[in-house]
């Protein structure tokens, strides 16, 4: 690892900004990100060797930070959307009951093991990628809208949980040990944080520190999630726990404004880039496009995903807009793929095909979210001349 590697790396993050500049196109930051990890690591020129131990580390805090803001994002103080935790959580129970068949079908049909991986992938959601979707085009007053963030939310965090024992089911022991330690850490920092607020104390100890320019938010932020993660790696978890846990608690705390966009400055501006260039670096696009199966693989990903959302609205008595709007997933197939290369569980081509399928979610779900717009004026027309 050297200044010249740095520079490299930060130049490749620049093309998710520079993928996304369209007016007309919305393209997701992370699509440009890995795109140009593909292009210099196995899969293109090979200048970017992700296991260089220093940039694999450094990857790893990439990892913990894109956790950190997916928590942050769970919407946990909108009492809107927790009205519609019941609905929510029965579609998201729903999909992942056929997540588990269409997980074995996965398998079966590419010729494929560890069909756990492959439901978890396809029960998971994104709720760091559908709320602010359904916030840029007005739909988080509208119930529909909120039954779908209800269920992606819960969904995220279920799949989070589940991941690392999926992933190292020969140490579920250790990780079900670093998962409650975890737990017990954030429910003991939330606990004191509310302690605190009701003396007053937080607010205090806030404005002090905006005067004087302290970070003080960010400084205990990071200072947690970096203690939450050396206790899972201890314990031989991987430290998504930490991260998503540490934003979650931040989420139903509810931090100020300022530490949102402290956060996306030192995540977005150079950790998370360098996580999506890193894992593009290690996807071998070469493998998945000349082998058959893979190219399957990636198809029944996408088909399968939208058919588990599309039933599971029907079943929850939900638009078809709703189900292709629930589909969107990024952190967790992410994840898997992080984790499945680490240990060796999933080939190069493999977790390309499933970063494939993950992007065309984006896709998918970002016309049930347009749908889901249009239909919503309808919605409220027919409300108002109801008797």
């Amino acid at each position: 690892m050297s200044f010249g590697v740095l520079f490299v790396i930060v130049l490749a993050g620049l093309a998710g900004p520079l993928l996304g500049a369209g007016r007309h196109v919305l393209v997701p930051v992370v699509v440009g990100e890995l795109l140009a990890g593909l292009l210099l690591g196995r899969s293109g020129f090979r200048w970017l060797h992700p296991d260089q131990p220093t940039f694999a580390f450094l990857a790893e805090i990439g990892f913990a930070m894109v956790m950190f803001t997916a928590g942050m994002n769970v919407p946990l103080r909108e009492p809107a959307l927790v009205r519609q935790i019941r609905r929510g959580a029965l579609a998201a129970g729903t999909a992942g009951v056929l997540a588990v068949g269409a997980g074995w079908l996965v398998t079966r049909l590419a010729g494929l093991g560890h069909p756990a991986i492959y439901a978890v992938v396809l029960a998971s959601g994104s709720a760091a990628a559908l709320v602010p979707a359904l916030e840029e085009v007005g739909l988080l007053d509208d119930t529909t809208a909120l039954v779908v963030a209800a269920q992606v939310a819960i969904a995220d965090v279920a799949s989070i949980v589940v991941v690392p024992l999926v992933l190292r089911p020969h140490r579920a022991l250790h990780a079900v040990l670093g998962i409650a330690l975890v737990a017990a850490g954030c429910v003991a920092l939330l606990v004191a944080l509310r302690f605190l607020h009701t003396r007053g104390w937080i607010r205090e100890l806030r404005q002090r520190s905006k005067s004087r320019a302290w970070a003080l938010d960010l400084r205990l932020s990071l200072l947690v999630l970096f203690g939450l993660a050396w206790i899972t790696v201890r314990a031989g978890v991987s430290v998504l726990v930490a991260g998503f846990g540490v934003g979650l608690v931040v989420a139903a705390t509810g931090g100020p404004k300022r530490l949102s966009r402290q956060v996306t400055g030192i995540a977005q501006g150079f950790f998370v880039p360098l996580f999506f260039v890193a894992l593009g670096a290690r996807i071998d696009v070469r493998e998945f496009v000349h082998r058959g199966s893979l190219i399957e693989l990636g198809v029944l990903l996408v088909v399968l995903n939208i058919g588990i959302h599309a039933v599971s609205a029907l079943v929850t008595r939900q638009p078809l807009a709703a189900g292709l709007a629930a589909t969107v997933q990024l952190g967790v197939p992410a994840a898997v793929v992080a984790l499945g290369l680490q240990d060796r569980l999933l080939s190069a081509g493999a977790a390309a095909a499933i970063m494939v399928a993950a992007l065309a979610s984006l896709a998918v779900s970002t016309v049930g979210v347009a749908m889901l717009a249009a239909r919503a004026p309808r919605s409220a027309t027919a409300a108002s001349a109801a008797p």
